[in-house]
């Protein structure tokens, strides 16, 4: 099981406590990358975002078609099933998504959305609330690598975050539509995921096993990302991941993806850079980090039909 992480430890003034989550949290990521958090105070809002985003998955395919994400180049709108491909190499995923860029209060950065009643409004509500949570934990981060608690808030005070509504529709064991999301890392800082009841994602062990990551009620999925596993010099490291989609029934999450602002130079920080550990890896900046990133997840039909 992976670690079960009670996020209320942190409203608190006792310095004791935090510190006891930072440590929990920071062992969680450099063992397999991956933790529940629990106690976060979003669980009312669940059942809303859920119906909403089915909701949208239930409109009919020309009207999804006209959100499609290729219109803009802000990494928002509708991304059609089976086209894009996480792992390029072996599968195209067997899912559809809708992303939705913000900003960090849950402003609009682009007018772009579906015409149902009550969808933006629930969205950008959930988006700022979600946005707190991350740069809380981010907090933690840098208590456990050594830093200055407030180290992230100005590399995260305008990010680059996406709040992504995910539908995985059902396939038969071992057919080629197995895969919802092929085998990957997270490209950012911090993803945190809501997920229904029906199973399906797997996490890969530093050892190489596959194991499953099963459902905890009101309890997000956590996992750290390429970015943030740079700025630790390998100390944390971000963790392949899949899902294989349920047979029989569809699978719905919603995840939130934590990036840093675009002019953030992401580089080891001191605290992570020893005689036995150096710098592994050059000062890029984020946003021509992830560029390069989604680059790759989406430039698979180029490539697959040059």
């Amino acid at each position: 099981m992976l670690p079960i992480l009670d996020f209320k430890l942190t409203d608190t003034e006792d310095p004791a406590r935090m510190e006891a989550f930072a440590r929990k949290l920071g062992a969680a990521c450099r063992d397999v990358g991956f933790f529940y958090l629990r106690r976060h105070g979003l669980e009312p809002q669940f059942s809303e975002m859920f119906a909403a985003a089915r909701s949208f998955f239930d409109l009919p395919e020309d009207e999804k078609a006209k959100l499609a994400i290729s219109a803009v180049s802000n990494n928002h709108g509708y991304v059609g099933l089976r086209t894009e491909a996480l792992d390029p190499g072996k599968s195209i995923d067997n899912k559809e998504a809708f992303n939705i860029r913000l900003g960090p209060r849950g402003e609009d950065k682009i007018d772009l959305w579906p015409v149902l009643k009550g969808f933006r409004e629930t969205m950008g509500r959930y988006f700022a609330d979600i946005s707190n949570l991350g740069r809380g934990v981010h907090r933690a981060f840098a208590l456990d690598l050594g830093l200055p608690a407030d180290f992230f808030e100005s590399r995260l005070d305008d990010p680059m975050s996406t709040l992504r509504l995910l539908h995985y529709p059902p396939a038969a064991p071992q057919s080629r539509d197995a895969f919802g999301a092929g085998e990957h890392t997270d490209y950012g800082n911090l993803t945190i995921l809501l997920t229904d009841d029906a199973g399906g994602l797997q996490a890969r062990r530093r050892d190489g096993t596959w194991i499953d990551v099963p459902y905890v009620k009101d309890a997000f999925v956590c996992n750290i990302g390429d970015c943030l596993m740079r700025w630790t010099n390998d100390v944390y490291v971000s963790t392949p991941h899949r899902v294989v989609n349920p047979a029989g029934r569809d699978r719905m999450s919603i995840a939130f993806f934590l990036d840093p602002n675009p002019d953030a130079l992401v580089e080891p920080v001191p605290s992570c850079v020893t005689h036995n550990n150096p710098a592994k890896y050059p000062a890029i900046r984020a946003d021509a980090y992830l560029a390069s990133r989604f680059a790759a997840t989406y430039g698979f039909q180029a490539r697959s039909h040059a």
